[in-house]
Order: C-alpha cells, then sequence, then structure tokens
C-alpha cells in the first residue's frame, strides 16, 4: 500500500483508510449495527493485512471498543487511528480524549479532530477547546489536532489557521454532501496543503451515490494534489479487496 505523510505532521499512513463510520451517529454505524463486534474486529484486522493501516474512528461511530480488540492483535505503532470529539468546552474536551484513550486500550491517538464544525467563527468561540487538545498533544496524549468541517465558512477558516495539522474534508467530483461545489473547495484545499496541513478525503463515493462510478470517483481524488489519503467506509472484506485492487490500479503502487 502507497505510504503518505500527512501534511507537516509527521505522521506516516497508507494512502487507503478504512472507516467505521458510515451512517454513523449516535454511538453506532453500519460497521458496528452490521459487522457487531467480532465481524469488525476481523474487518480490520483483514484490512491491516491488506496494507490499510490508517483506520478512522469516532465516539459517534460506537466503534473504539472494536478498534481496541482490533489492536491488541496488532502492533500499535503500526496502526494511524483518528478519532473525533463534538465537545465544545474544553473540560468536556479533555474529558473525551482520556475516555477515548480508555476505549481504544492505547496511552495515545494519533489525530484527534474537533468534529463537524459549522460555525464561521469557530477558532474564536472554541478556542478554549482548541488549547485544550493542544495540551493534550504537549502531554503526548495526542500527535496531531485538526478539524472536520459541515460549513463552507468553517472550511474556508481551517485553512488559514495555524493550529489545524489535519483536515477531514468532503470531496467527490459531483459535489454530492459536500461543504460546496468541488470548484469551490478544491482551491481552499489547495491553500491549506501550501500551509501545510494534511488532508484525508471522505465522501469520495458520495455517500454511495457514486458507487456504480467508482474507479472514476476514486481516480479523481487521489489526482487532486492537496489530498494526501481517502478514507472509505468499508463494510466487507469484499469491499476491501476491491478498494485496494483499485488503489494499487491507480497508483500503480503493489499491494
Amino acid at each position: 500500500m502507497q505510504q503518505v505523510v500527512l501534511g507537516d505532521s509527521g505522521i506516516e499512513v497508507s494512502r487507503l483508510c478504512i472507516g467505521t463510520g458510515t451512517v454513523g451517529w449516535s454511538g453506532s454505524s453500519n460497521q458496528t449495527r452490521k459487522l457487531g463486534t467480532q465481524g469488525l474486529i476481523d474487518l480490520l484486522c483483514y484490512a491491516y493485512d491488506a496494507g490499510v493501516r490508517f483506520w478512522d474512528t469516532a465516539d459517534q461511530y460506537g466503534s473504539h471498543p472494536h478498534v481496541r480488540e482490533a489492536l491488541r492483535m496488532l502492533p500499535r505503532d503500526q496502526v494511524v487511528i483518528t478519532t473525533k470529539t463534538t465537545s465544545r468546552t474544553p473540560a468536556e474536551v479533555r474529558g473525551d480524549v482520556a475516555r477515548f484513550l480508555d476505549e481504544l486500550g492505547t496511552d495515545y491517538a494519533d489525530i484527534v479532530l474537533l468534529h463537524c464544525l459549522t460555525e464561521h467563527d469557530w477558532t474564536t468561540r472554541y478556542e478554549d477547546s482548541m488549547a485544550a487538545l493542544s495540551q493534550c498533544k504537549d502531554e503526548g496524549l495526542i500527535r496531531a489536532v485538526g478539524v472536520s468541517c459541515h460549513d463552507f465558512a468553517a472550511f474556508k477558516l481551517a485553512a488559514v489557521t495555524p493550529w489545524v495539522e489535519v483536515v477531514l474534508a468532503r470531496i467527490n467530483y459531483a459535489g454530492v454532501t459536500m461543504d460546496a461545489s468541488p470548484e469551490e473547495v478544491i482551491p481552499v484545499m489547495d491553500q491549506m496543503s501550501a500551509n501545510g496541513k494534511g488532508i484525508y478525503g471522505m465522501k469520495v463515493y458520495g455517500a454511495g451515490k457514486l458507487l456504480d462510478d467508482r474507479r472514476r470517483a476514486l481516480e479523481y481524488v487521489l489526482n487532486l494534489a492537496s489530498v494526501d489519503a481517502v478514507v472509505l467506509g468499508m463494510e466487507n472484506k469484499a469491499e476491501v479487496d476491491e478498494n485496494v485492487e483499485l488503489m494499487e490500479a491507480l497508483t500503480g503502487v503493489p499491494v
């Protein structure tokens, strides 16, 4: 699997990331609902064996315990884990980080994102929460901090905010479930990349609406110079195989 570094974070990841939050909210997702505990553990380990060493999780998906059990069977330093908080006060953010690490069974999280930002002034409104995450990083509990945005103004602000190291960005060729059109979003991502931020793309298949044209959809995002990696919400081993093979075909890197 092709390996890349997320911006200036120094964190090396597989270019393909497995997501655990398809239709994920309120503590569950397709992966946790359909596969159950052992099924998702097996899928994560299967993806690892296929070279997918970048895993995306979140409190809202209910997948922390599954990741924990999978990590018991794997070398921790060979897996990069992103998790996310929707808390917006410093005390809640620090409490989340402590709880997340306990649920994940690890001493540190590679990346923690402020999740689903929608405010045009979030850097002012949540300055103390940003500082709380930075303190966690200083204490070695987090390797990098960042954001996911569900609003274009919030997304544009992330591009010029030095605190942001990693961005989870919604991007696909059709503009499905994005913060704005691709023509508007891509220049902002270019700015993010120029400012040293690592970007990994989500909604690459348009929340499932582009699955019939998945090769074009994946190739489109992989060809964007600003995008380091992509996260796909795979739900079974056949999807892992298909996407790994497609990555190999598009990147020219044997798996």
